[in-house]
């Protein structure tokens, strides 16, 4: 059922950023993903090869939103939502390097309305042939300390598993769900006025799940909906981009965290994943979370 607030219409949002040949495969696959008729958004943070134009140009429910800026996943998408109209009670929220499977789209609106209390609904993603653990709890001390001890020579470990809820392949719901590929209740996006800005890249999704959840909404992970994801084209180009897309990586960590334990008390705490996290950084490594 549509929110009060809102119409029942759908609209997709994806944050463009020189994304090459995988923005056309992007918007031709949107047509065998619903039945239903659909607006695209691209947030485009200072393209400059000629993309995001050329798919405006070839399809008539494509509209370029030209941000004027790199400012981040989060606040790029923030901008384009703030801009639809009322209609619109559904976005999905996706990266230029999603292709979506037959059915994805209504398959995740077939189960917001068994979950009324969704707030966002995630597919299954696949990357490089294998399915990515796209829905997860929302990260932990004990959780992180333990998955950034033994993830790499003990990948099967307790705590990675239980972060990652690797192995769950029912319908259920979750502490957050992988941006690069979500459709949002509008009404909830509003509830928590949408992706924190401060995020320029990584952990935006994971800061959203958990506001989310506070707020009294559900994060529902449906598997029955299938993506692929390509990977990460605007990352990937250069050594340059690859450092600061790592830097980003941790500083946005360390964000989460520290914003979940404020105050005197903690900051022996904050100084320590602060140092921790840098160490990891330099080592060019992922952090924990």
């Amino acid at each position: 059922m549509p929110d009060p607030a809102y119409g029942p219409a759908l609209a997709v949002v994806c944050v463009t950023y020189s994304p090459g040949d995988s923005l056309a495969e992007f918007v031709s696959s949107l047509e065998k993903a619903t039945a239903r008729p659909y607006r695209v958004v691209l947030a485009d943070n200072g393209s400059v090869d000629g993309a995001p134009e050329a798919a405006a140009a070839a399809d008539e429910r494509v509209e370029l939103l030209r941000v004027g800026e790199n400012v981040g996943y989060g606040a790029a998408a923030n901008r384009a939502v703030a801009g639809l109209p009322a209609d619109v009670g559904w976005v999905l929220v996706a990266n230029p390097d999603i292709v979506f499977g037959p059915g994805c789209l209504d398959t995740l609106l077939d189960a917001a309305a068994r979950w009324p209390r969704a707030g966002s609904l995630g597919p299954l993603i696949r990357t490089g042939g294998e399915v990515y653990p796209s829905a997860r709890l929302q990260p932990s001390l004990g959780r992180g300390v333990g998955h950034a001890l033994f993830a790499a020579v003990w990948p099967a470990n307790p705590w990675t598993r239980s972060y990652r809820q690797e192995g769950a392949v029912a319908e259920r719901t979750a502490g957050w769900l992988s941006g690069s590929c979500v459709l949002l209740r509008r009404e909830a996006w509003d509830s928590v006025n949408g992706f924190d800005p401060r995020y320029f890249m990584y952990f935006e999704d994971v800061d959203l799940g958990d506001r989310l959840g506070r707020a009294g909404w559900l994060n529902v992970y449906v598997p029955d909906a299938e993506v692929v994801h390509t990977g990460g084209h605007a990352t990937e180009r250069d050594a340059p981009t690859s450092s600061r897309m790592l830097a980003e990586h941790h500083r946005s960590a360390y964000r989460f965290l520290a914003d979940r334990y404020r105050g005197a008390r903690w900051a022996p705490l904050r100084l320590a994943l602060r140092a921790g996290l840098g160490l990891r950084a330099r080592s060019g490594a992922r952090s924990a979370f």
